[in-house]
């Protein structure tokens, strides 16, 4: 792929999920690409999340430590976007048109409002646009 993309933090989960052998496979995968050709870009939110699933939720959870190892590492390998005020406006705006969860809109305001063009998303249906954002489901089969 191409051109920047916001990666969802179940892209990121799954690159630490054992219980997910053939989904951790890919993500790693997936989560390479972005990163060496700096085309991979993460949030605030994004991080959040990732941090609260890694070390609360997955089977075999990381410590708070190997937690803050990995977010400490995304942060200085990836582009990052900042969550500003009008991109929680934004989001609010993409609840109330598009009907979208709260978490799923700040996704979607987030690469709105920075220009991105891509997320990489199970959560959304595949190829779907909303306002110019595509999302793309990189664990769907061809």
């Amino acid at each position: 792929m191409t051109g920047k993309q916001l990666v969802d933090t179940n892209l990121l989960v799954y690159a630490y999920d054992r219980s997910e052998v053939e989904k951790q496979a890919k993500a790693v995968g997936l989560l390479d690409e972005p990163v060496k050709n700096g085309s991979g870009i993460l949030s605030p939110q994004i991080l959040a999340e990732f941090y609260t699933v890694v070390t609360r939720k997955l089977a075999a959870p990381l410590t708070q430590q190997e937690g803050y190892a990995s977010i400490s590492n995304y942060i200085r390998s990836w582009n990052m976007v900042d969550l500003t005020s009008l991109v929680v406006l934004e989001a609010v705006r993409g609840v109330r048109d598009h009907h979208l969860s709260y978490w799923d809109s700040l996704l979607w305001a987030t690469a709105k409002m920075n220009q991105i063009p891509t997320v990489l998303s199970e959560d959304f249906s595949h190829n779907s646009v909303i306002e110019g954002v595509r999302f793309t489901n990189p664990f769907k089969r061809k």
